[in-house]
Formats: C-alpha cells, structure tokens, sequence
C-alpha cells in the first residue's frame, strides 16, 4: 500500500466548533470523510482530549455508518504512552488518509503530543496530504497560538484568556470554538491585544471552518464563523490596564461568515458566496450535543 497524498499539496484542515450534527444529515462529519477519500477513506481518531474511554470509539462507528473504508482508535491517554508508542503507532499515521482529533481538553492534546514523534508524524502527513480535523478542544490545538483557557463574556478583559503553543498545523492563527453558544468573543480578542499578528477565528457549534491547501477558508453547517483581524490595530492599553479591566482596540476587521463564504487568508479578505454555493448548503436547525 502506498502511503496517501505524498506528492500532493497539504491535506485541508476542519476546524469544527463543537456539537457537530451526528444524528441527522451529519453534514460536517460527512464533509470529512468525502475529503478522506469517501469509500477508500483511511481514518484514525485520536481521542486524547476526552476522559471518557469510549469517545473514540463512538466516532469510529459513525465514520463507519458514514462509509469509510477504515477507522482505527490511537490510544494516547498520557505523554507516558506517546514517548512509548512505538512503530505500530506510527503506522496507524503513515496510511491514514484522515486524523480525527476529538473534544475534551486541548491541553491533554498538547501536553501528551508535544515534542514527539507522534506530533512530528502528524506534521508530516499533513504536509503530504493527509487530512486533519478537529472538533471543540481538537479545533483549538489545531492554531499555532492556541487558548488553553480563559473565561466567557463579550469584552475584552486583561487576563480573561491564558494561551499556549498548539500542534501548529494552521500557523499565524487562534482558533476559538464553542464561540456563539459559551460567548466567547471577548477572550479572543484579549487574545490578540497580546499580540495582534495572528488571525483570530471563532468558530460557532455545529460548524466548521475548513482551511484548503490553496490559502483560503470555507465555512460549512449551521451557524458561523468570526474572523478577526488585528493586524492594523492602531491602539491597544492591554499592557498597561489592571486585572479584570476592559481593554480599548481601535482600528479592527471583523468579518462574519456564514455557510457557503470563503476567506482569502494570504489576503485577509472574506468572499461572499456565488449563487449557486449560497443556495447549495442546507442547515440543521438545532445542534446536538457534543461528546466530551
């Protein structure tokens, strides 16, 4: 078998917000298992951010119901077993078409995976076709500057967001999710009064945000994705206000993105749907729940 996409461009990245459909039309989850390969598609779930053992097992049976051609579980609970993984882990990677990370908590991701040969595997098949996606904490580690917590609320407070390095697979980038539904505007734009170079995207539950090889993003699902930039803020008093303080930002782009839209990320600019893409996505009017 020869390994997928080695001489190809980048494989895309899904960066789903949470609570994806996986009950009715599975909209988003269907999405990535047509970008896998369809009935050829090669998929291992990651399942290191959740406590709860059965999670992996529970995606590998609806990308199964979705018709994947295979699913395999890696079984990476703590850094102790991702030092120790050894070559069989490792191939589970080398022929996947796809890698499903799921919710939890991003730093069980991060602190597991850091600085291994998992993560530098998972680099190197991305680079070479392999697609990766991520829903809820497994959206988050996707971003180079990647929110390890923080608090809810509209306005941008000093401290309201800790951050962290991510797996860095999206670089120059923050991604937020749960964005709508747990309010999470103001601890992303604290997070780049910090440091306003990168892009700041929040992503809505039930949602994705789908970053394509050539540079741009494309929404899919029910609700939105807000992307921010920063770059030409004229001023910020982040460095100097006192703790739990709203901070000033003057000089934003925001752009709201709803299914069908795309954004040109080399140029940070949005691009609206033609008519045949505004009228080609259907929505699902209530999300379910998401696993943990």
């Amino acid at each position: 078998m020869e390994a997928f996409g080695e001489a190809g461009r980048p494989g895309s990245l899904f960066a789903i917000g949470g609570a994806e459909d996986k009950v009715r039309e599975r909209l988003i989850l269907r999405a990535f298992v047509e970008a896998c390969g369809g009935t050829d598609a090669h998929v291992v779930v990651l399942a290191t951010a959740s406590e709860l053992a059965e999670t992996g097992e529970r995606y590998a049976d609806l990308f199964y119901k979705l018709n994947a051609d295979s699913v395999e579980v890696m079984r990476i609970a703590t850094r102790e077993d991702a030092i120790d993984a050894g070559q069989d882990v490792l191939d589970l990677l080398e022929y996947a078409t796809g890698l499903f990370m799921t919710g939890g908590n991003q730093l069980r991701i991060t602190s597991a995976l850091g600085g291994t040969r998992i993560a530098q595997a998972i680099h190197r098949r991305h680079r070479a076709g392999m697609v990766v996606a991520g829903t809820s904490a497994g959206a988050a580690v996707i971003s180079e500057h990647m929110i390890s917590m923080g608090d809810s609320g509209g306005t941008p407070r000093r401290r309201l967001v800790q951050m962290a390095k991510g797996l860095g697979l999206a670089s120059n980038m923050v991604i937020d999710q749960h964005f709508r539904r747990r309010d999470r505007l103001g601890r992303l734009l604290t997070a780049l009064s910090y440091n306003p170079g990168p892009l700041g995207v929040g992503i809505d539950e039930d949602t994705a945000a789908i970053f394509e090889g050539d540079g741009t993003l494309r929404v899919l699902g029910s609700g939105a994705v807000t992307v921010i930039d920063a770059a030409g803020m004229r001023f910020t008093d982040s460095h100097m206000a006192s703790r739990d303080q709203p901070l000033a930002m003057l000089g934003l782009k925001l752009d709201f993105l709803t299914a069908g839209c795309r954004y040109d990320l080399k140029r940070r600019a949005g691009i609206p749907p033609s008519g045949a893409e505004a009228g080609s996505f259907e929505t699902v009017a209530e999300p379910v729940e998401s696993l943990p």
